[in-house]
């Protein structure tokens, strides 16, 4: 006769953990791969993309992991080799230059100087030495210098910006409000921007500003100015006439004060006057062409430099 064998309760109940367990396994791993999707499916990347993020995230976990390992080994320089060579097998070498910021100067000066970076292992890649180089250039005021993995090294150009010409004894230079020369400008191409001339004036453009700013008024009118023996201003007109001012900051900008007011009351500027010599305060001389002596013009405003 056949034995029929049952089955202990023991083993059914172990069987149905097991099927218990395993099914709670596929249902978290269901939501779990739902919420990633989700999330993945909100943030605007492309599947390429995130294969590209995912990639740098794992090769970087493992560049890092070389350069600890090579640095607690007591040798930086094995690192730093290691870690460019990981990274070129990688790709993540530049291969691409991206310039940004750049509007009137000549952006084959930035390439020339980025290209020096081609080939190179990011690591590698010295940042701060290259925004240098290029701050060396006259028209760069400042640069910013990143990477963009894999393989883009990211330049952004901060421009100076043109302010006056500066006329030399054999060319015209473009400078900025800092006096810095940008590059040479044809005599046609000047456009409204004020002329500086005499010897020294391109280190006096600060002082310059600091100056005209004390009477607003009048910028608008002047066309050209004269650093005359490197201690003193000319200030020449649209009408063609001529501010002497005396020497000193302060002495200089009370003269400017004092002519604004007295060409508001007055109309000094666009009479028969050549030239108003204020060198000798509170004087003013007026020389008109035709007389032979200076005609002197008295402030009679009261408690008034």
């Amino acid at each position: 006769m056949a034995r029929i064998k049952r089955s202990s309760g023991k083993g059914v109940r172990r069987a149905a953990k097991s099927q218990s367990r395993a099914a709670s396994a596929r249902r978290a791993k269901a939501t779990t791969g739902g919420i990633i999707d989700s999330i993945m499916g909100v943030l605007p990347f492309t599947e390429k993309q995130w294969s590209t993020i995912w990639l740098t995230m794992i090769i970087g976990g493992a560049v890092g992991l070389a350069f600890v390992i090579a640095n607690l080994a007591g040798v930086p320089a094995m690192a730093k080799a290691q870690v460019a060579v990981l990274a070129a097998d990688a790709g993540f070498e530049v291969k691409h230059v991206r310039v940004t910021g750049t509007d009137r100067m000549d952006e084959q000066q930035i390439y020339a100087r980025a290209l020096a970076q081609k080939d190179r292992p990011m690591p590698t890649v010295e940042l701060e030495a290259l925004r240098e180089e290029l701050r060396e250039l006259p028209w760069v005021k400042d640069a910013r210098v990143s990477v963009q993995l894999p393989a883009t090294l990211v330049i952004d150009i901060v421009e100076r910006e043109p302010h006056a010409v500066l006329e030399k004894p054999d060319r015209l230079m473009l400078i900025d409000a800092e006096g810095v020369e940008l590059e040479p400008v044809a005599k046609g191409k000047t456009g409204d921007k004020m002329r500086i001339l005499g010897p020294g004036a391109s280190k006096q453009v600060a002082p310059l500003e600091t100056l005209l700013a004390a009477a607003p008024a009048l910028g608008p009118q002047i066309v050209a100015v004269e650093w005359v023996g490197n201690r003193r201003w000319n200030l020449t007109f649209k009408s063609g006439q001529v501010l002497a001012l005396p020497e000193g900051a302060e002495t200089s900008a009370n003269a400017l004060v004092k002519f604004a007011r007295m060409d508001g009351q007055n109309r000094l500027i666009g009479g028969q006057v050549a030239t108003f010599d204020m060198r000798s305060p509170p004087r003013i001389y007026m020389r008109v062409p035709g007389r032979a002596d200076a005609v002197e013009l008295a402030d009679n405003s009261t408690g008034n430099p």
